[in-house]
């Protein structure tokens, strides 16, 4: 299945969650910390830490709970230079 993170074509299999797709191809930094701006990416893998949440079709979501649809459009919460 085809879907985009950053707008970078990324793949997953049917019934993968997101967070290990990404990490498969490498997407390791999801979102920036409020705080200090630090790099988050998964963590516990279970939707308790909310450290991987992305933005998909423009909703904020834990991208351990969900999983890969063809075509979605996935964001990092990463800030932009």
């Amino acid at each position: 299945m085809e879907f985009t993170f950053d707008d970078i074509p990324v793949s997953g299999h049917d019934g993968e969650s997101l967070v290990v797709a990404l990490m498969r191809a490498g997407h390791l930094h999801l979102r920036d910390a409020p705080a200090d701006g630090g790099a988050r990416g998964a963590f516990c893998c279970m939707g308790l830490c909310q450290e991987c949440v992305v933005r998909i079709n423009g909703t904020m979501v834990e991208s351990c709970r969900y999983t890969v649809e063809q075509g979605m459009a996935v964001t990092s919460l990463r800030q932009k230079p």
